[in-house]
């Protein structure tokens, strides 16, 4: 009987296997077969591996494209960074290493638009995994301002990085760095609202507190 992280194991190897049959394929049950036989796995485990169908793949490619993330920055002295340039180096790292497989993750992205659910699930781990490795350990009101303007630069920048034709992606570099600004306004501001409340000053437009 197979162990849970044995298993988890075979489904990595299924969905990295299968990224070069997803572009002639799709995320469908026939890639992950051909990715079964190239792995010499049973043709019938791939089925078994992903009940959920394509979805389940798809779900599990971006938990495996997580993990490998922390392990491409483990060597990364980012604590000596400021918070957003240790934010590109994680996600620029990301990006770059499926950039042989853009089109995989591009139905990879057709797939979610079908499945909002394991979108958004999906999408939650992968921005807490960046905040996480960022070194965020937050637990107040911010924790959900900075992740949601994270989710909002980390989606737009791989819809960016999908078209950039650029060469090494120089313009998708530039582009991720304009928007990690929204992370430092959106810092700066909930800094002067923590401010305004806990010295009981006035908040412009709004009432005196305290």
């Amino acid at each position: 009987m197979r162990t849970r992280m044995e298993f988890q194991q075979i489904r990595d190897r299924l969905v990295l296997a299968a990224l070069p049959h997803v572009v002639f394929d799709g995320w469908s049950a026939k890639a992950l077969e051909h990715a079964a036989a190239d792995e010499g796995l049973e043709p019938s485990l791939a089925e078994r591996a992903f009940l959920g169908g394509p979805a389940a793949a798809v779900e599990h490619f971006i938990d495996l494209a997580d993990r490998l993330m922390a392990e491409d920055v483990a060597n990364v002295d980012l604590a000596t960074l400021r918070v957003p340039d240790r934010i590109f180096l994680i996600m620029e790292g990301r990006l770059k290493r499926w950039t042989p497989h853009r089109e995989a993750v591009r139905r990879a992205l057709a797939v979610l638009a079908f499945n909002p659910g394991v979108a958004a699930r999906a999408a939650a781990r992968s921005v807490d995994a960046i905040w996480a490795l960022a070194g965020d350990s937050s637990h107040d009101f911010s924790w959900y301002t900075r992740r949601a303007t994270l989710g909002a630069v980390y989606s737009a920048t791989v819809l960016y990085w999908l078209e950039d034709a650029s060469a090494d992606n120089t313009e998708t570099w530039a582009f991720l760095r304009r928007r990690l600004g929204d992370v430092g306004r959106v810092t700066g501001l909930r800094k002067r609202v923590q401010g305004w409340f806990g010295r009981g000053q006035a908040i412009p437009g709004g009432a005196v507190r305290g």
